[in-house]
């Protein structure tokens, strides 16, 4: 079993690349369910419909990667049921997670999805690939991370800007739970037992703040 892509840290120097990875750490990872935001449709069993991507080839390259940070879980998805993933890079853990080699451009329409806007439009991409964190907005799913490198690529996911100590945990539902193990698994880098403890270990993190924010 081939072990996770390595991971070089720091800014990525130079112009916006045409290429990156987008690292997804929730459903995305299983291919099946980020067809609908490549391709569109309507997954089934919703009443969403995802408009897709202006490109709609799916990715290239697929590499299981670990991330420095915490998976946990908060807010309500009215697709899911449960809680949705969120990545908090500032806390200390170990995410695994899986890259998907796609054009800045169809990062810039998955993360539009994600944000509940419409794709179409670019991302400028230098305060995240500068800082390593850039916040486009309050919402969901509006803080954009750079978690390193890999073959000279960013590493570009998505999250909350509040972290895992500031917000009122909700659990995932089973389904939920039932693609993201599926995602990890069809990646090839960790085992059934790896993976199942993983989940279980991510399910809820306890909030530990003073102030807990609600968000749905």
């Amino acid at each position: 079993m081939a072990g996770a892509h390595p991971i070089e840290p720091g800014a990525v120097e130079g112009p916006a690349p045409e290429w990156v990875w987008y690292t997804s750490y929730g459903s995305n990872m299983h291919l099946d369910r980020l067809a609908y935001y490549v391709k569109g449709g309507r997954p089934p069993g919703t009443d969403k419909t995802y408009p897709g991507c202006r490109d709609r080839r799916m990715p290239s390259r697929s590499v299981p990667v670990e991330l420095s940070g915490v998976l946990y879980f908060a807010t309500r998805s009215p697709v899911w049921g449960g809680g949705r993933a969120f990545y908090d890079p500032r806390a200390d853990g170990r995410v695994y997670a899986r890259a998907h080699l796609v054009s800045a451009a169809q990062f810039a329409d998955i993360a539009a999805q994600e944000m509940y806007r419409e794709p179409g439009e670019d991302l400028d991409l230098t305060g995240v690939l500068t800082s390593g964190v850039a916040t486009l907005g309050n919402g969901r799913y509006e803080t954009l991370v750079c978690a390193g490198q890999a073959e000279r690529l960013p590493l570009l996911t998505f999250t909350a800007p509040w972290g895992a100590d500031e917000v009122t945990p909700v659990s995932p539902s089973r389904a939920y739970l039932r693609i993201l193990a599926s995602g990890l698994l069809a990646a090839g880098a960790w085992d059934a037992d790896t993976v199942a403890a993983y989940v279980a270990s991510s399910r809820v993190l306890p909030a530990i703040g003073p102030h807990r924010r609600s968000e749905t």
